[in-house]
This record gives structure tokens, sequence and C-alpha cells, in this order.
């Protein structure tokens, strides 16, 4: 009776929160009768809440001993060894527990727990089934039940789950969180940012409500409003290193590279084998053109995580940028050895190759654009039932779609193969660009031309245009080359002879920017007060710019010696028509450089330090445009240098120039 008024004690300060007096009182119990069963299983359970583990698997091994009937001893044995991370053993224990109660509701919960930790969700869910089965207003077991059907990818149905926790515990914000991702998963991301607002409504300080909400903002594209969301997280948990990370990311959105580099420093710092702020701070690096920089980045994390393919493809993106075309092809290869289906390695070798030209090689590598979900190629691929023509069936006698599939510099390089296609006996339809509709109208070879979006005519055969190269087998000594396969139209030219005036000087066509949008405008593209500054006065030049950025605008307008028509060149005959007209177009690597050189004209094309794949390497010529000239960056961003060698040839062929 003594033994057991002591133990009642113990029992009643362990109930109370006083943990401390209460191991004392049920060590005394021990002193008085050392096979004290309840003594030994509560000084375990104490170990466990005090994050003492090990003692307590000990301590509750010795009651089980004592009593092997106890269902109760064995569930708690099982909690002890899930903390262990002996995941195993604690299903084997809460399993003796189900055995002596088959009913016990908390073992079973546990049970899927222990079964999800080893990532085995389906058996959680059955798990989580029984408990429920048991106690159906048992809210954590639908909460955890909603994660292991979200490993299992089945969102809707959990967050049917989540539902019903936050249903039975109205403040379970927590469920709310997980019901948020589960819908961010579902890509309904207004609804996951309305379930995370549930949660911080119920507790305001909720760290992890506040990173999923920036995560789901970003998915949106409000990036500003991600970074805000990912702030608040790091104010409540400063050490938040996913956080940093995805804050990171969110910059990069936003082209604030130098801080989405000081983001990812913070990650780093707060979790330094994170592998994946490596990465991800070398592609912020590299875009603010620091490769050197980029490729330790990229190399600390392949250091880290030397089995992750994504270093190993931004590497080679940075070695090639440095033109260290060997070490970049060696980087995408090793990429590629990790993960043999990655389409953006598998594409950037393609570049590579390319550029290096390797055509054999590298056409079969470009056909992976359709898998890369990065590039324009993907978003625009086309599902059609007919068959692909990559060059191995006959022709003749069967007609074949031809269609744009990328950028109109693109099409205009690629239109000049229809031929080819006509040439083999088949009837040709050429699908382009709506803008390119009129200037393509009698290119040789199209019996039967179509604008995209507009309904097709029937077809046997289809192949997008830039995969008629590896169909015709192309390689640098068969390139098909005419010095002029497009044409203008006369009354265009008339049109604008009229418009431009008298000749009074050599006439220089102008282009110095492409669409903003392009993904390389930034090392393409150049300021026009950087180039007037070295244009020589001996010649009338002519911008062939349709669209103007606002400071290229107030340039023009301090330099009224250029003509710029911007709102009256409708379409590319308009344009073509101004080419004709001017004695040479420099142009920057744009669409109106392939217009210049597929119609013939003195083209210099002006390219950054790493040119697309198309211009090739160290030649100052072009075997896709004979009549073209090329001038290279000698170092990255030196477009100075550039411009001063044009300067120097526009003087120099200026006396050969004739005047109207």
């Amino acid at each position: 009776m003594q033994v057991e008024a002591k133990f009642k004690e113990g029992l009643d300060l362990h109930q109370k929160g006083n943990l401390a007096r209460a191991q004392e009182v049920y060590g005394q119990v021990l002193t008085m009768q050392a096979t004290h069963f309840d003594a030994l299983h509560m000084l375990g359970m104490i170990a466990g809440q005090t994050q003492n583990s090990a003692q307590a698997v000990e301590l509750i091994g010795k009651a089980i001993e004592l009593n092997p009937n106890s269902a109760a001893a064995y569930s708690n044995h099982g909690n002890a060894l899930n903390d262990l991370m002996q995941h195993q053993a604690a299903i084997d224990s809460y399993d003796k527990a189900l055995a002596i109660k088959p009913h016990f509701a908390e073992a079973h919960y546990n049970r899927g727990n222990a079964l999800s930790a080893m990532k085995n969700y389906q058996a959680a869910v059955e798990s989580f089934d029984k408990a429920i089965a048991i106690k159906p207003y048992y809210a954590q077991a639908y909460a955890n039940r909603g994660d292991a059907l979200n490993e299992l990818k089945q969102s809707q149905a959990a967050i049917d789950s989540y539902d019903r926790a936050s249903a039975l515990k109205p403040d379970y914000f927590e469920a709310y969180t997980k019901r948020g991702i589960a819908l961010n998963d579902l890509k309904l991301h207004q609804a996951a940012i309305e379930s995370y607002d549930k949660a911080l409504a119920i507790k305001p300080d909720h760290a992890e409500a506040f990173f999923n909400r920036g995560v789901a903002l970003n998915d949106l594209k409000l990036h500003q409003a991600a970074i805000e969301s990912y702030d608040k997280a790091l104010a409540i948990e400063p050490d938040h290193a996913e956080a940093f990370f995805n804050r990171g990311i969110a910059l990069g959105e936003l082209k604030q590279y130098h801080a989405a580099v000081e983001s990812y420093d913070y990650a780093i710092a707060a979790k330094p084998d994170f592998a994946e702020a490596y990465s991800n701070r070398g592609v912020a690096l590299s875009e603010l053109n620091r490769y050197q920089a980029a490729i330790e980045s990229f190399d600390r994390a392949i250091d880290i995580k030397p089995d992750s393919a994504t270093p190993y493809c931004n590497r080679g993106n940075a070695l090639t940028e440095l033109k260290q075309y060997e070490a970049a092809m060696a980087s995408y290869n090793k990429a590629i050895a990790i993960k043999g289906d990655y389409a953006e390695a598998h594409w950037n070798l393609s570049l590579c190759l390319l550029e290096m030209g390797d055509f054999e090689r590298g056409w079969i590598e470009h056909e992976w654009r359709w898998k890369n979900e990065k590039i324009s190629a993907f978003q625009n691929r086309r599902d059609f039932p007919q068959p692909l023509w990559l060059g191995k069936e006959p022709l003749q006698g069967k007609t074949i779609l031809l269609y744009s599939e990328q950028g109109l510099g693109d099409t205009i390089q690629f239109c000049r193969y229809a031929r080819l296609v006509s040439d083999l006996g088949a009837r040709v339809i050429l699908e382009v660009q709506k803008p390119l509709l009129s200037l393509l109208a009698h290119l040789q070879g199209v019996a039967e031309l179509v604008s995209q979006g507009d309904a097709l005519p029937a077809f046997d055969y289809h192949c997008p245009q830039l995969s008629l190269p590896l169909a015709f087998k192309t390689h640098l000594g068969n390139i098909p080359v005419s010095r002029a396969y497009i044409s203008t139209r006369p009354s265009k030219v008339a049109q604008w002879k009229n418009r431009l005036g008298e000749k009074l000087k050599p006439r220089i066509g102008l282009v110095w920017s492409g669409r903003i949008e392009h993904q390389n405008d930034g090392k393409r593209s150049v300021p026009l007060s950087r180039f007037v500054k070295l244009l020589p006065n001996e010649f009338q030049y002519v911008s062939l710019q349709k669209e103007l950025r606002d400071a290229d605008k107030q340039t023009l307008e301090s330099h009224p010696e250029i003509l710029h028509f911007e709102e009256e060149i409708k379409d590319f005959t308009d344009t073509a028509a101004l080419c004709e007209l001017v004695d040479v177009v420099v142009s920057v690597d744009t669409s109106v450089a392939h217009l210049a050189g597929a119609l013939g004209k003195p083209v210099w094309i002006l390219l950054p330090f790493r040119p697309d794949w198309r211009w090739l390497l160290d030649r100052d010529d072009s075997p896709w445009y004979p009549s073209a000239k090329l001038y290279r960056q000698d170092a990255i961003g030196d477009w100075d240098g550039v411009f001063e060698c044009v300067a120097t040839d526009l003087r120099r062929i200026c006396l050969t120039l004739q005047v109207d």
C-alpha cells in the first residue's frame, strides 16, 4: 500500500507536468520495489518527454519484460524507437501492442507515422484509416493521412483529409498549411494562398505558412509579393535556409541577380551543405557575367551532391560562355550520364556541337528541344496525327507541312529548305508567323503559304523547320546557299525610295536591338547611345528598327541625322524594301540580320563574345549567308571594340559606295 501511494504521488506530479519531481518519486518507488512495472514504464515516458529516447527504450523495455501484456507499454516503446529513427523496430512494437489491443487507435496512428518515415505511404494511409475507424474524431490522424496521400501525389484526396482535420479542429493551423501545399501541387495557387492565410489568421507567427505562401505567390509570378512573404518567414525564423533559397529564386526572376546571390549566400550560411543553393547561386553569378565564380559555385554543389545532374549542366553553360567548349561538353555529358533523359543538358550540348561546326552530332542532339521545358520550342510543340518526316520516307506525290517553331530569324534562315523538299517531288505547305506572310509569299518551292493560327489544309507528313537540316544531313560543306532566296516587292521599294528622298550620301541601315523578351537579349542588344558615338559622318543612317525602347527614342531625338520610321514599318516587306535601299545593313543578331542575308544584301552582323550557334567560331564570314560579314567581341561585353572595327571598315568602303 505504501508503494502504491508513492506511485500515485509520482503519477499526480507527472500529470501536472512536474517531470523532475515525478522522476524522483518514481525512482523512490523502484527503490522500494525494483520490479514495479508502472514506475519503470512512467520513468521511460518521462525520458521520452525529455528527448532522452535511448533511455526511454531501455526503461520501457525493462517494464515490458515485467509485463509483456501491456499494449500501452509496447505502443510507447514504439514511440521511443521511432524517435531514434528505428522505424521498423517501432512498427514491430506497435504490432505487438495491436495484437494485445486491436482497437488501439493511437497505436495504429503512430504505426502510420513510422511507415510514413520509411516512405511506405500506402501502408501508412491504411494504418491512419484504421485509427480513424476506431476514433472518427481523430483530427491529427486525418492530417497525417493527408501528408501520406500528398506523398503519393493524391493531392485531392489529401485536401479532403486536411479538410476533415480542420473541421474537427478549427484552430488546426498545420492542417491549413499542409492543405495549401496540396492545393499548390494541383496548381491551384490562389486557393493555396487562401489556405495559408487561414493558417496565419490562427497563428500569425507561423513561419512555414509564410514560406509556402511565398512559393505559391512565386508560382503565380507575383515575385515581389513572394519575396515579402519569404521575408516574413525569415523575420520569425532567421535561419530558414529554404526561405532564403526561394527568395533568391524570386529575385532572379526579377533580374535582381546581385540580391539573389546574397540571398543564396544566406541560405548556404544557414545550411552549409545546401547543394541546390550553390547551384542556383552559380546561375545568378552567370547572369552577372561572373562565370569563373559561377563555375566555382557549381563545383561546390557537385562536391556536396555528386549524383545531381543540374549543377553539371549549369557548369557547362558557364564554360560555354567562356568559350571553353571541350570542358563544357564534358560537363554536359556528365549530366547526361547521371540523368540520361536530361533534355536541357542534351539541348545545351547540341548548341555547343553546332557552334563548333559538328553538325552531324549537333542536329541529332538538337531534337531534344522538344523535351526541354525551358525553351520556346517545347512551348510551341505541335502534335499531328500525320507522321514526322526526317528524310527517310519518299515524298514523291506527297504533301508535307513545314512549319515555323521558334523566332522570326529562324524562319527566315531555314525557309530555304522548302525548295529542297519540293525537289523531292513533294507539294510543300509552309506555315509561318503572320509578320512574315507577305515577305515569303513568293518563296521558291512553296505551293501554299499559311499563317500560324489559320486552318491547315490536308497533308501527309510534317516537319518543323529546324529539323530540316537533320533530314537533309546538313554539314558545313553542303549548306543550301543562294545569294538571295527572298526577294523584295518592287512597289514597296518604289514607295520607300520616295519616302527616303534624294540620296546624298551612302546609306547604312542600323539595327541595334532585338526583342527584349529574348532570352539572350542582354548579350546581343546594345543601347543606341553606345553605338552612335563611333559612327562616321560620311554616311546617312537609316534605322531599320520597328520597335524602339524609351532610351533609344531619346537618343534618336538628339540625333536627327538618323532616319527612323517606327510606325510606318508595317511588316517585313517594308523592312526588306529599306534593306534594299541601303548600301550596307549593320545589325546585331536579330531577324533583320537574317533578312538582309536572305536578300543577298551586304550585312555586317555584330556578335557578342559567345555568339549564337549559327555563327560558328572564329570566322568573319557565314556559310549560311555569303553576303554577311561577322564582327565579334574580343571580350565579354566589349561592344566598343566591335564598333571601332565597324567604323574603320565603313570609312574604308566609303569611296567605293555609289550615291544617286
